[in-house]
């Protein structure tokens, strides 16, 4: 579809659907709480055998939810590119008069004289 300045605007530029972005948002954050899961059994395994890693380890666990839920919330960005809908010029009229006929100011549009 193009536009009166025969730009053409496609629809892969337009954002993802609401039930889709929060599936990532969902998928994001299970997978990050899996790796702190990962952190705390690496902490309690390691913990006698090399007690910096299983430090490392713990440590990663106790800041990965904080880390999680950034990384969860980061979405919905807006659509770069994309004409905003509320883009009006001055010569569009805003709704329509009597008859269909442009600029719904309020006197009836005159019959065209032939």
């Amino acid at each position: 579809m193009a536009s009166k300045n025969g730009e053409v605007f496609r629809i892969t530029g337009a954002r993802t659907g609401l039930s889709e972005d929060v599936r990532g948002r969902q998928r994001r954050y299970v997978i990050s709480m899996l790796i702190r899961t990962v952190c705390v059994l690496g902490a309690v395994v390691l913990w006698d055998v090399q007690r910096y890693a299983a430090i490392g380890a713990l440590v990663c666990a106790v800041l990965m939810p904080y880390f999680a839920v950034l990384i969860a919330n980061a979405g919905r960005e807006r659509a770069p590119g994309l004409p905003s809908t509320f883009a009006v010029s001055p010569e569009t009229p805003l709704m329509l008069g009597p008859g269909g006929t442009g600029g719904g100011g309020g006197a009836p549009a005159a019959p065209a004289e032939h």
